[in-house]
């Protein structure tokens, strides 16, 4: 018998590998833990990082929180080849074409079920994944004075992009 797979709303760790023979009242977790903790320490991380960004007493805090939130978008990049099934990214980054046709279904009022990542929730992994590295990459330069002010405006203005797609990302989860 399948099994049921079930998204987000459950908290423990995942089986999303089991057997296709599991009974189907088993439920399947979707996320895993690796993913899942993942996912709560890069907002912890983004978000400390941005509330002590004006402030040089929390200067070393804030670095600090930049080099966890990279070292995490590089854990992530490597889980994303090689983890779990859901966790992989050729299971969920799709093309335009499936963005558009989902983002037109959701409109609609019918979203396109998904287990796991939606594709327009995919489009929001890979730009936040981007715009992380944007942001680390440009505070590590600017704390290591390579760049000058041109960098520091980089950085500041990546972290505003990147507010704003959480923004976006947390509006998709309420709306999905």
């Amino acid at each position: 018998k399948p099994t049921k797979e079930i998204s987000v709303n459950v908290l423990s760790t995942s089986r999303a590998e089991a057997s296709i023979d599991a009974p189907a009242s088993r439920p399947v977790l979707v996320w895993d833990a690796p993913v899942r903790v993942f996912h709560w320490l890069m907002v912890l991380s983004f978000a400390g990082a941005y509330l002590t960004a004006e402030s040089e007493r929390w200067r070393m805090l804030h670095v600090t929180l930049g080099y966890t939130m990279a070292g995490l978008v590089g854990f992530r990049i490597v889980w994303g080849l090689v983890g779990s099934r859901h966790a992989r990214f050729s299971n969920f980054v799709r093309g335009p074409a499936a963005v558009a046709r989902y983002v037109r279904a959701l409109l609609r009022g019918q979203p396109e079920h998904s287990t796991g990542h939606n594709p327009a929730g995919a489009v929001a992994i890979v730009a936040l994944l981007a715009t992380a590295l944007a942001i680390t990459a440009s505070g590590w330069a600017t704390f290591n004075q390579f760049g000058g002010e041109w960098l520091e405006e980089v950085h500041e203005g990546a972290a505003t992009l990147m507010l704003g797609i959480v923004g976006v990302h947390v509006a998709g989860v309420l709306v999905s």
